[in-house]
C-alpha cells in the first residue's frame, strides 16, 4: 500500500491575514514546531479562523449566513460530497449489506486547502458509501432486468450520478472496488438452478452427432453396468446346505471360489483352499485362504503378519489377519485377504486353451501383444517396490498367485503366507537373497508368458532366442537381466524401464478419465427419482386432507376420473397463477386433497408424462418423452405444457416452472400434516 501523501502547508498570500488563520500543523499534528522560529500564522485553537478559499473568491468570515466548503485536495480525500447533499433527505439504509451513495465530482486541484472548522475524522467504511454507483450497480446486479436475484424496482428511485474515477484502496468491503464483479453481496433469495446438470464431461474419444446419440447417453455403458452387476451377483452369491462352517472367527456365510479339486503343494507346501466370506464386523466380504493340516509350532511366526498390513499398493491383495481354526475337522492355518471379485489367475487367462480369453489375449501371431507383457512387468514391479521398500519379500510370484481383477490388471496375491509357514528359514535367509529371489520370479512369470510355456526355468537360453524371435530386443535384454544368477535389485531395475513406466501410467490416467465420465452420467439420476417420489406421495392419495390451509384452485372436491366443475376454457399462465393466488383457503378436511387445489393440475400432468395414447387409442411407452419432461419439469423450465382432463372437458397451460412449484407446496403441504400428527 503506497504511503499517504499528506498535504504540505498553504503558502501566505498575504501578511495582513496570516494572523487569522489557523496554522495547518496545529490541525494535523496537534503543535506547530516552527512557532516559536517566526511561523506567521495563528496557533491559538480556542478562537474562530478565516479558512483558506480560492483565490477567485471572497474570503468568508464569522457572519457568512451560511457556509458551502470547496472540495478538498483529491490526492488527500479520494471522494467527498456535492453541494447538493446538503439539502439531501438524511440517510436512511435499507439493508445491511448494500447502499448507494453520492460520489463526489472531480475538479481540477486546488492550491489551498480549506479548513472551516472540520470535525473530528471518524471513518465510516466504504461498503456503501464511498464507491461510484457504476461499479456498485454492476458488482450486485442492480439496473438490470434480466437478473433474477435482485428486485430492481427498490432502485429506481435512486438518481444518476456521474461516476467518480477513484477508488478507496483502503476499504476492506468485497463488494469495493474492482472486486464487486467477483464478490457478489449476499442476497435473502437464491434462484435454483434453471437447467439440469447432464453436461457432457470430458475427454470423449467418440464424434458422434446429436441425432446419432440415443438414451443410452443418461446412463453408464452397457458393458461396464454388465461386468459390475455380475461381479455384484458374485459377491452376494451363497452355497445353501453347505457342510461348510457356519461361523469361523467373526466370518460367516462361507462360500467355496476353487473351481477344481486338484491341489498342488508346489507353491506353499500345503493344500490350500479358498472361500468367500462376509464379516460380523464391518459387513465386507474377503477372502479366507486355508492351509490344511498345518500346525503352529512358533506363535512369533504368526506376528510377522503385522509387517504385511503396512504394505499398501494397488498390485498387491491386502493382508489383514491370519489366525488357526479347527473348525474344518483338522488343524488349519487360515489368512485373510481382499476379495476380488471374479478375478482370474495368470495361468487360468493365458495357460488354459479353454478360457474364452485365451485367444483374445494373443496376437495374429498367437503370442501376447508386447504392450500387456510390459504392463505386467511395470505392475509387478510396482508392488515389488513396496514390498521390498519395507524389508520384506514376496516369494510367491507364481502364475497360480497373480491374479487378474479386471482388464491388464493384475494384483500379486498370496503374499506373507511363506513367512509363517516358513518362519525358520526365512530368519535363516538373508532379506536381500529373498529379494533378488523375487526379481528372478519375476523375470521367469514374463518369460513364461512370453514363449507361452509355464516350465521355461529348465532351460532359460532357449526360452530368450524365442522372445528374441517375436519380441523385441528390448524385452529380450530386460527378461536376460532378470533371470540371471545376479539380478538387479528393484531400485536399480526401475530406472531402466522409466519409458514403459511413463506409457503404463498414462493409460491408468486414461481409464481414469474414462471411468470419471461414466461416473459423471449417474451424478444427476437420482433428481428423477426424488421428483418420481414426490409425485407419489402426492397423486391419488386417499385419506383426507392433511388440515393445513390450501388455496382452493377449484372450489370443490372432485371424484376421480371424473370431469372438473369450472367450465371448460383455456387458462394462460398469468391468469392461473393470479388465481392461485387470490383463492380464498379453507382448513376444513377434504376427501379428494389430490383431486383439488393446486394438486389437480399435477394429476394431468402425472396422464400427461406417463399415460400418452397414440391416434388408434394404444398406449405410448416412450422413455425419452419421460426423461425429456422430468429433466424440464426439475430444472424448472419456462416452456408451455397444455394439460387436458380425462374427459377433455378441462385444459391448463401451465409452464414447467409452475408445475415444479406446485409439487413443492403439495409436499411441503404433506410434510407439516405429518409433523402436525406427530405434535
Amino acid at each position: 500500500m503506497e504511503a499517504r501523501q499528506w498535504p504540505t502547508s498553504p503558502r501566505p498570500r498575504g501578511r495582513e491575514n496570516t494572523k487569522n488563520t489557523l496554522c495547518r500543523n496545529v490541525v494535523i499534528y496537534g503543535y506547530c514546531r516552527h512557532e516559536k522560529d517566526g511561523c506567521a500564522y495563528s496557533h491559538e485553537t480556542g478562537r474562530p479562523h478565516h479558512s483558506l478559499g480560492p483565490p477567485d473568491k471572497k474570503r468568508l468570515n464569522v457572519e457568512s449566513p451560511s457556509f458551502t466548503p470547496s472540495v478538498l485536495d483529491s490526492s488527500a480525500l479520494k471522494s467527498g460530497f456535492t453541494p447538493k447533499a446538503v439539502s439531501a433527505a438524511p440517510f436512511t439504509p435499507r439493508s445491511g449489506n448494500s447502499g448507494v451513495s453520492t460520489p463526489a465530482l472531480i475538479r481540477h486541484r486546488s492550491s489551498e486547502w480549506s479548513n472551516h472548522d472540520i470535525p473530528e475524522f471518524v471513518p465510516q467504511g466504504y461498503g456503501g458509501g464511498t464507491m461510484n454507483d457504476q461499479s456498485h450497480t454492476s458488482g450486485l446486479g442492480l439496473g438490470d432486468p434480466f437478473n433474477p436475484y435482485v428486485d430492481n424496482s427498490t432502485y429506481n428511485d435512486i438518481e444518476a450520478t456521474p461516476p467518480s474515477q477513484h477508488l478507496n484502496p483502503y476499504t476492506g468491503d468485497t463488494t469495493a472496488a474492482a472486486g464487486a464483479a467477483y464478490y457478489q453481496a449476499p442476497t435473502g433469495f437464491a434462484q435454483p438452478l434453471q437447467h439440469h446438470l447432464y453436461a457432457p464431461l470430458g475427454p470423449h474419444r467418440e464424434n458422434l452427432l446429436g441425432y446419432q446419440r440415443n438414451v443410452h447417453d443418461f446412463f453408464i455403458s452397457e458393458n461396464l453396468r454388465q461386468d459390475m452387476q455380475k461381479k455384484a451377483d458374485a459377491t452376494l452369491q451363497v452355497l445353501p446346505n453347505s457342510s461348510l462352517p457356519v461361523n469361523l472367527e467373526h466370518f460367516h456365510t462361507l462360500v467355496p471360489l476353487d473351481t477344481n479339486n486338484q491341489k498342488t503343494t508346489s507353491v506353499f507346501g500345503y493344500n490350500t483352499w479358498l472361500y468367500k466370506a462376509q464379516s460380523g464386523k464391518d459387513g465386507m466380504y474377503y477372502v479366507l485362504r486355508r492351509l490344511e493340516g498345518f500346525r503352529l509350532t512358533n506363535e512369533r511366526a504368526v506376528r510377522s503378519i503385522q509387517s504385511w498390513k503396512r504394505v499398501s499398493n494397488g498390485n498387491v491383495v491386502a493382508v489383514h489377519d491370519c489366525f488357526t481354526t479347527r473348525a474344518f475337522g483338522d488343524s488349519s492355518l487360515v489368512f485373510v485377504q481382499d476379495y476380488h471379485p471374479l478375478s482370474k489367475t495368470i495361468a487360468e487367462q493365458h495357460f488354459t486353451s479353454s478360457s474364452s480369453t485365451f485367444q483374445r489375449n494373443r496376437n495374429a501371431s498367437g503370442n501376447i501383444p508386447e504392450a500387456q507383457l510390459w504392463s505386467y512387468i511395470c505392475q509387478l514391479a510396482s508392488a515389488l517396490k513396496a514390498i521390498h521398500t519395507v524389508g520384506l519379500a514376496a516369494r510367491t510370484i507364481h502364475p497360480n498367485k497373480v491374479l487378474m481383477t479386471d482388464k491388464n490388471r493384475i494384483r500379486l496375491s498370496g503374499c506373507a503366507v511363506l513367512d509363517v509357514v516358513e518362519a525358520n528359514e526365512s530368519q535363516e535367509t538373508p532379506i536381500h537373497q529373498q529379494q533378488q529371489t523375487d526379481m528372478q520370479q519375476l523375470g521367469h512369470l514374463i518369460l513364461s508368458l512370453a514363449t507361452q510355456n509355464p516350465a521355461v526355468s529348465s532351460n532359460t537360453t532357449k526360452a530368450l532366442d524365442t522372445v528374441a524371435r517375436s519380441y523385441t530386443p528390448r524385452l529380450r535384454d530386460v527378461l536376460a537381466v532378470l533371470v540371471s544368477p545376479s539380478p538387479p535389485d528393484i531400485d536399480t531395475f526401475l530406472p531402466s524401464i522409466a519409458d514403459q513406466l511413463v506409457a503404463s501410467f498414462d493409460n491408468m490416467l486414461h481409464l481414469e478419465d474414462h471411468l470419471y465420465t461414466e461416473l459423471a452420467r449417474e451424478l444427476e439420476n437420482s433428481r428423477i427419482a426424488r421428483l418420481l417420489i414426490k409425485l407419489g406421495f402426492i397423486n391419488e392419495r386417499p385419506e383426507q386432507s392433511p388440515g393445513h390451509q390450501t388455496s382452493d384452485f377449484h372450489p370443490h372436491p372432485q371424484p376421480q376420473h371424473q370431469a372438473h366443475p369450472t367450465q371448460s376454457h383455456h387458462h394462460n399462465t398469468n391468469h392461473h397463477t393470479s388465481s392461485t393466488s387470490s383463492a380464498s383457503t379453507t382448513t376444513a378436511p377434504s376427501s379428494a386433497w389430490s383431486e383439488t387445489g393446486e394438486r389437480y393440475p399435477l394429476k394431468l400432468l402425472r396422464d400427461y408424462i406417463f399415460h400418452q395414447v397414440d391416434a388408434q387409442g394404444r398406449p405410448v411407452v416412450d422413455l425419452g418423452h419421460v426423461l425429456s419432461c422430468l429433466n424440464k419439469l426439475d430444472a424448472g423450465s419456462e416452456e408451455k405444457v397444455c394439460l387436458v382432463s380425462r374427459d377433455e372437458q378441462n385444459v391448463f397451460v401451465v409452464s414447467w416452472r409452475e408445475a415444479k412449484r406446485m409439487i413443492e407446496s403439495a409436499f411441503l403441504e404433506l410434510g407439516k400434516g405429518q409433523q402436525g400428527r406427530r405434535g
